[in-house]
């Protein structure tokens, strides 16, 4: 679509401020920021939103400017709901680099946009497929716009007489032929889904074979129907490979029953356009997403910068009616920590644990494209954080369990994913215990992040531990008198500090990152992004100075103990 016809459309309240010569420009998605760097979220010919929370003084709009043209993208829209009237320096760096700038009036939400963009970007795309299998329009354009993936299966079933099912990398039933027939098993679901990242793992090409029993299955993969197109547009990246490993666990699969070895291929591109077509829709509910991951952005960014209880109970307040509408009571409020880690390097996991994650919090039980919309995902370096609202405890159900429990959630999974991941990869994922107010949310993210790493203490592809088994210095070290704190940590840490400010050698940040990664020198040095022998030089530097042995259990422990106790 055109920004001409955004700007054209009264309900979504854009006001130009400048770029009228650039209103032919094609808009292909949509992405709402408050970033200072967007960039590595960015494809190219997004409308971007944003509220200008990154903005600390005028000079900060010339280089937000700049990142954004330089990443392609077709427009920037500011609200003006938080801070009032567009800044002029805005103005002034987006006409200077001819970026086209609307004001969003302060009435209209960004989700009213966000839903008007994707719809209309679906809607083109899907008559573009249809094009493609022209003797079958009906089914192509029937998708976003008729009902989802369910018309499509519909379609299959009543054009081609094939019973067809939508599913999730972890097994969850997404979309199928349910009501009118005998349905596909929740344990035969996982089988297929194991089956499928299995293949994918491996490098086979689709459609994959699989028996069960007398019934022969054939599975398609279904990608995204946004990034495809994108990333042809320039000649490098539809010469690089994409690393599996960027979507093996988060793109749905269409399990087709019967054998498409013997199909024509007139049959097979016919499939192939129909995952294309559930890809639009695939595409349109991450779309979807944004709102419920900024709310966990914020949040999570908030609390680790030790912001004050009360205005992140504010923030919690926007984010309980997002996720919990029609709630009357304030939520109690649950976090879990995931991690996804490779045995070789080169690709940043925070983006695929996040859409795990959200895949993984869903009620196995649960079915249809949108039964998350009650969970914010936010994700920072190589881990993704959930906050999970719960509805307010009721009396009757005091001294028992409630909220989510870190075996159940893995229990419906654990096959397909430990297929997806087997070879060289792990998942790790720790929960936290419940807590009742924004007070409580700083020692829930350090609890979860501990569950996380007794998990990652386990064999195993995919392991989770829960609160209940934490028996350790997260429940001692508030009751650490201050005094023996101080001392403890200053023995430890204060040589390392000192020799820090004179020689700038980053000791204590390669410190805490060697245990975060529980002493593996290749991962230590890789997310350091050093050479293996600058940090063996540094930890050598560190036990020098402290005259302890970080080979040592005990030396391990008290630098861990130090470091969360300065």
């Amino acid at each position: 679509m055109r920004l001409r016809a955004l700007l054209d459309t009264d309900a979504l309240g854009l006001r130009l401020l400048g770029g009228e010569d650039e209103l032919e420009r094609t808009v292909r998605g949509v992405m709402t920021t408050d970033l200072r760097d967007p960039s590595r979220y960015l494809s190219g010919g997004e409308l971007v939103l944003t509220g200008l929370a990154w903005r600390r003084d005028a000079a900060d709009s010339e280089p937000f400017v700049r990142i954004l043209v330089q990443a392609g993208v077709a427009a920037l829209a500011a609200g003006e709901a938080e801070l009032g009237a567009v800044p002029e320096d805005l103005a002034v760096a987006c006409a200077r680099h001819r970026l086209p700038l609307f004001a969003v009036h302060e009435s209209v939400a960004f989700a009213t946009i966000t839903e008007h963009v994707v719809r209309q970007v679906s809607g083109e795309r899907a008559g573009d497929l249809a094009a493609v299998v022209d003797r079958h329009r009906r089914m192509m354009t029937s998708g976003p716009a008729g009902g989802g993936p369910d018309v499509v299966l519909d379609l299959l079933g009543s054009d081609l007489d094939l019973r067809a099912w939508v599913l999730s990398p972890t097994g969850r039933l997404i979309a199928g032929p349910e009501m009118t027939g005998p349905g596909l098993p929740p344990d035969a679901c996982a089988k297929l889904a194991a089956e499928h990242l299995a293949a994918v793992r491996t490098g086979r090409r689709g459609p994959h074979r699989v028996i069960m029993g007398q019934t022969t299955y054939s599975l398609f993969p279904i990608g995204s129907g946004a990034r495809a197109p994108q990333a042809a547009r320039t000649s490098q990246a539809a010469q690089a490979p994409r690393d599996v490993r960027e979507s093996v666990l988060s793109d749905w699969l269409l399990a087709v029953e019967a054998d498409a070895g013997d199909w024509a291929d007139e049959r097979l591109d016919l499939l192939q356009g129909v995952t294309q077509l559930i890809a639009v829709e695939r595409d349109r509910r991450d779309a979807a997403r944004t709102v419920r991951r900024r709310l966990a952005q914020e949040v999570l960014e908030l609390v680790q910068t030790g912001a004050a209880p009360a205005e992140i109970a504010a923030r919690l307040r926007v984010a309980a009616p997002v996720l919990l509408p029609g709630l009357g009571a304030a939520p109690h409020w649950q976090v879990v920590v995931a991690r996804v880690e490779w045995d070789e390097g080169g690709l940043e996991a925070g983006p695929v644990a996040q859409s795990l994650l959200e895949e993984i919090l869903v009620d196995p039980l649960a079915t249809g494209p949108e039964p998350s919309d009650r969970i914010a995902v936010a994700h920072t370096g190589d881990e993704a954080i959930a906050l999970v609202p719960l509805p307010a405890v009721s009396s009757e159900h005091d001294g028992s369990e409630t909220g989510l429990l870190a075996d159940a959630l893995l229990a419906s999974v654990r096959e397909p994913l430990s297929s997806g991941l087997d070879g060289d990869g792990r998942l790790t994922l720790g929960v936290s215990a419940a807590v009742h107010s924004a007070e409580g949310l700083r020692g829930a993210l350090e609890e979860a992040r501990h569950a996380r790493r007794v998990a990652a203490a386990r064999p195993g592809r995919v392991c989770a531990a829960g609160h209940q088994e934490l028996a350790s210095h997260v429940l001692l070290l508030p009751f650490v008198p201050d005094d023996v704190r101080k001392a403890f940590t200053a023995r430890l840490l204060d040589p390392l500090r000192d020799y820090d400010r004179r020689h700038r050698a980053e000791l204590i940040p390669t410190l805490e990152a060697f245990l975060d990664c529980d002493g593996s020198w290749t991962r230590c040095a890789s997310r350091l992004h050093l050479h293996v022998n600058t940090l063996r030089y540094r930890v050598g530097r560190i036990e020098q100075l402290t005259s302890r042995d970080l080979s040592r259990l005990e030396d391990k422990l008290d630098f861990f103990l130090a470091l969360r106790m300065s």
